[in-house]
Parts: C-alpha cells; structure tokens; sequence
C-alpha cells in the first residue's frame, strides 16, 4: 500500500512544541499519512559547537513523538557522507521505501534560498513541497510552483536556541519543550 509521508529535516536541537504542533497540522492535510522526523547529524550551514550529540537529539524527537502512530523519527543521514544533502536522502528514502511517496515539509523562511539546495529542481519535480508559514519570510518566486503547497498553520517563532540559553542559564523552559524531552535533557544534562 502507498503511504504518504511528510519529511521533516532538522537539527532538533532540541525538538520542541512548535515542531510538533507543525507537524501535527501537516497530519491533517488529506495528503499526509505520516510525517517523520529526520534528524541531521551536521547541517551544511550550521556551526557543530553548540549542537548536541547527534544519538541525543534523536533520543529527545523519540521522547517527543512517544507513541504516536503516525509520526516517526529516522537516523539515516547518521550513516550518509557529511554533510547531508536533502536531495541524497530523498533518493535514498526513495529507494528505501519503493512504495512511499515522500513530500518535504519546509518553512517559508527557506523558501526563497531552496533554489541553492543541491538538486532543488529535481527534488521539486519529484517529490514537491509542504511550507509552513514563518516570521519575516522573504517573498519566493516558488509560491506559484504546481509542486508547491502551503499549509495553513500556527505561525511559531520558538526558538531551540532560546531554549538551549535558557536550559544554561537555569530558566524554565517547561511548555516550550514536552515534560519527556525536558525530563530527558536534566538527565543526560544536555545544554548546561
């Protein structure tokens, strides 16, 4: 049976609401069976210093996403040449999952650089893209693509790095972040 799957990339340093609450809408679109959570071990464009072990953030999307039957969490850029290109995984998932059919859910934020991602027009053509609407978004000529749908969500401006400050400078970030994650990152003491 073909599954619709929603993938959502990111560091996830450290997952929290406005992760969930994005991907929880993109359930409610016809189109979306699951969404999974792909979690990067290294950002081509994010500096390594202040994220936290690649096996701990996936551990805290585990925590987030519990038992949820229709979200999951994937390592497979864990074991992919560094840096992950998006394009890479998605022809791998796709070979991987023959009977998937995989869309990628991105902010507006990104929308107006994702023509410089590695195989923009191939992952356009073939796969398309779910946008969830963010703060200060700079207008893209992609909103008109046929392989281009937005998604009517909360606009969230939570921020992990906001988080990580406050988690070092002994603040509560309770509600920002899942009891579980929360419960996870005291015990491993992550961000301190």
């Amino acid at each position: 049976m073909n599954k619709n799957v929603g993938l959502f990339f990111g560091s996830f340093n450290p997952i929290h609401v406005g992760h969930l609450i994005i991907a929880n809408t993109m359930l409610e679109e016809p189109d979306v069976d699951e969404v999974w959570f792909v979690v990067s071990p290294q950002s081509p464009f994010k500096k390594q210093k202040s994220l936290a072990h690649e096996f701990d953030r996936y551990d805290l999307v585990q925590a987030a996403i519990g038992d949820h039957f229709h979200m999951k969490v994937t390592d497979i850029e864990f074991n992919m040449p560094k840096p992950s290109y998006t394009a890479d995984t998605l022809a791998y998932l796709t070979d991987q999952n023959p009977n998937h059919n995989f869309k990628l859910i991105i902010g507006e934020d990104n929308l107006k650089s994702f023509p410089k991602w590695k195989n923009s027009d191939i992952i356009l053509r073939d796969y398309g893209l779910l946008v969830y609407p963010r703060p200060n978004a700079k207008n893209s000529e992609l909103k008109e693509h046929e392989n281009v749908r937005f998604v009517e969500a909360p606009m969230m401006d939570i921020s992990a790095t906001f988080i990580r400050k406050s988690i070092k400078n002994n603040r509560s970030v309770k509600y920002l972040v899942p009891d579980a994650v929360l419960d996870r990152i005291k015990g491993k003491k992550l961000y301190i």
